[in-house]
């Protein structure tokens, strides 16, 4: 289970990564030469756009037919990136809220495709993402879990936001939690939200972006 993520005092540096190997397996596929091109695309703060349409207009583009076929995509992707790190995993493909959904499950060795806090697993998201992007032409929101561990870390993500609300408004004026992923912002966000009386800003530059908690006025 990921470490729970509210700030402690002093910051620590980020753990390395685990799964090197897998990482480095992904990157010698041939979608890596796009990547540095499409760096600011990929990368952009993704409070709003991670789980929310980004604003760009894709009404004629995120029809069911292209969400399919970006699923299909990015299923033979990450069956060549499984047959390369020579792991067993069964991809399942859906689409949910106008985006694709892919889920790699039942492998022993999966957990080191998702890494510490899910680094390696966002990487890979990303790589896959530029792989469906290089073949349909249209940036993919495209969303990849693999071994659950996304769905555990939504559920984490939801139980912290409701708590650190909970403490503001139990007394504190405001609480920073560490710095966390656009995927990790949004769901604390979506959660303090739910919460009467207080409310969530995201402050700081990647990699250091976190969750602030205030009260309202």
């Amino acid at each position: 289970m990921p470490e729970t993520v509210q700030e402690s005092g002093t910051e620590h540096d980020e753990d390395k990564p685990a799964g090197e190997t897998a990482a480095e397996a992904a990157a010698d596929s041939e979608v890596i030469a796009e990547s540095e091109a499409d760096e600011d695309t990929v990368a952009e703060d993704a409070d709003e756009d991670d789980e929310d349409d980004d604003g760009e207009d894709r009404s004629g583009s995120s029809s069911e037919d292209l969400l399919v076929r970006e699923g299909d995509i990015a299923g033979d992707y990450l069956e060549r990136l499984l047959d390369l790190v020579d792991y067993d995993g069964d991809i399942d493909l859906d689409v949910e809220a106008g985006r694709a959904v892919v889920s790699i499950d039942g492998g022993d060795d999966l957990e080191k495709l998702v890494g510490p806090r899910g680094n390696v697993l966002e990487a890979i998201q990303e790589l896959t993402r530029l792989a469906v992007q290089q073949e349909t032409g249209t940036r993919s929101r495209l969303m990849l879990d693999i071994a659950g561990w996304r769905a555990d870390r939504r559920q984490e993500l939801q139980d912290l936001g409701k708590a650190t609300a909970e403490r503001v408004l139990a007394g504190e004026d405001r609480v920073r939690l560490q710095p966390m992923t656009p995927f990790e912002r949004k769901v604390v966000h979506d959660a303090v939200a739910a919460v009467d009386g207080v409310h969530s800003e995201s402050e700081g530059e990647d990699p250091r972006r976190r969750v602030v908690v205030f009260r309202k006025p």
